[in-house]
């Protein structure tokens, strides 16, 4: 069923964290009413009719309407969409800062909704902290003052303080400017101290709201690739809201899209790109470039000949005239890739009476390739291997294969109405062919 906003009626759920897994921040049924007769609104809302409808004749304004979402600990949940979508009145009922009109939040189990003035502020201290889009750096203090401004606050003293505050500028490569004012900071500098600031205080949590979207293009990608290589160290539980698509994708393990308040999806980018939930969704992505996203494990196959390596050529000889093809994949102890036998080689230790494979197995003809490899990284890949590439798991075990005319597909996939990005290696890879 069509709605008057252009969406369907189908609105995507929130995707639950597994079983056995304690979220680190729970949001459900939350609503954000701004105005008189807030209880009316949430009652109109309730039933999903679109905004401006629900609230036809009331004085009030929903910002967020029916949020509910669970962040696992470890992530980077991003919450996107454009001006006026409410993501950051989202964020800024996660610490309290806004009262939520209905609904519940809770941090490592705490509710906090209804916490009080003094527990609120603790929970803060002790949990969460927050990024802001535009610094919020103190001018008259130093560098490493701002960035040891929480635990000031928190009463640790000095010299405490500036030792945690230190570590925290080390961590975004800030130790040189310690003592300076922001003043003579450039922009990137300055979010860094921002960041700096937020891991100094100790939190689990980062809020970050628009934390980057006041940066250049090149200061912002910048910051993007430290603020992901502090995450693989650090393994922080980070909510970034922000509504740069490329952003969201490049940084979330999960994408949470929200639109006149409500949430019409949450999934990784791979999900919303491949499958979104509605037709809102599908327009806001259509411009991505998908080989950026896309990775090696949605487009690979599974082998069609797998073979131990203690098999016989026999064995192998067998293989390959059943599946018509020209080459079988080997494995060793744990299932762990070894390399490829091709026909010739089968042959030639059936010739030579051989019991088993170990011998023929070469690596020079196939190349391997890690799950989250990305599609535009494969070209080269397959482009050099003269048969389909492996693909990998974390323990070097043979999950799928890649073939070229495979690669080809998801490519025009990606980009059905225009030239691929990499049109120049794909043809390459189109020369190569692929073999019988």
């Amino acid at each position: 069923m069509r709605r008057e906003d252009g969406t369907d009626g189908a609105v995507r759920q929130p995707v639950s964290v597994e079983r056995g897994i304690v979220s680190a921040l729970t949001v459900q049924s939350l609503y954000k009413i701004f105005g008189r007769r807030a209880d009316e609104a949430v009652r109109r809302l309730a039933d999903g009719r679109p905004r401006a409808e629900a609230l036809a004749g009331l004085p009030a304004t929903a910002a967020v309407i029916d949020a509910s979402f669970e962040v696992r600990p470890g992530e980077i949940f991003v919450v996107m969409g454009l001006s006026g979508s409410g993501k950051s009145t989202l964020i800024r009922m996660l610490n309290g800062l806004l009262r939520p009109t209905r609904g519940s939040v809770r941090v490592d189990g705490v509710e906090l909704t209804t916490l009080k003035p003094a527990a609120l502020r603790k929970l803060r201290r002790e949990k969460i902290s927050m990024v802001f889009q535009h610094f919020a750096l103190m001018p008259h203090r130093t560098v490493v003052e701002n960035a040891g401004y929480a635990l000031e606050v928190a009463g640790l003293p000095r010299a405490d303080r500036r030792e945690r505050a230190m570590d925290a500028l080390r961590m975004v490569g800030l130790t040189e400017w310690a003592d300076n004012l922001p003043h003579d900071l450039s922009g990137g500098m300055r979010q860094r101290v921002g960041l700096a600031r937020a891991l100094a205080a100790g939190t689990e949590i980062l809020l970050m709201d628009e934390a980057f979207s006041a940066l250049d293009p090149l200061i912002r990608r910048e910051i993007q690739d430290q603020l992901l290589e502090l995450q693989a160290e650090l393994g922080k539980t980070i909510i970034f809201i922000t509504h740069d698509l490329n952003e969201a994708m490049r940084l979330g393990d999960r994408i949470a899209v929200m639109r006149d308040g409500r949430i019409v999806q949450i999934g990784t980018a791979e999900e919303i790109l491949t499958d979104p939930a509605n037709d809102y969704v599908a327009q806001f992505v259509a411009d991505v470039d998908r080989t950026r996203i896309l990775t090696a494990a949605s487009v690979m196959e599974k082998p069609q000949q797998v073979l131990d390596v203690n098999a016989g050529p026999r064995v192998a000889a067998k293989a390959l005239r059943e599946s018509q093809t020209s080459v079988v994949y080997v494995t060793g102890p744990m299932k762990k890739f070894l390399g490829t036998v091709t026909e010739d080689e089968v042959l030639r230790a059936l010739r030579e009476g051989r019991p088993h494979l170990d011998g023929y197995v070469s690596t020079e003809r196939v190349r391997t390739v890690t799950a989250d490899t990305s599609v535009a990284d494969l070209f080269a890949d397959c482009a050099q291997s003269q048969h389909p590439v492996a693909v990998l798991d974390g323990h070097d075990r043979l999950i799928g294969v890649i073939p070229r005319i495979t690669l080809l597909s998801a490519l025009a996939a990606a980009t059905p109405d225009e030239p691929a990005p990499d049109q120049d290696q794909a043809e390459l890879v189109a020369r190569k062919g692929e073999p019988a």
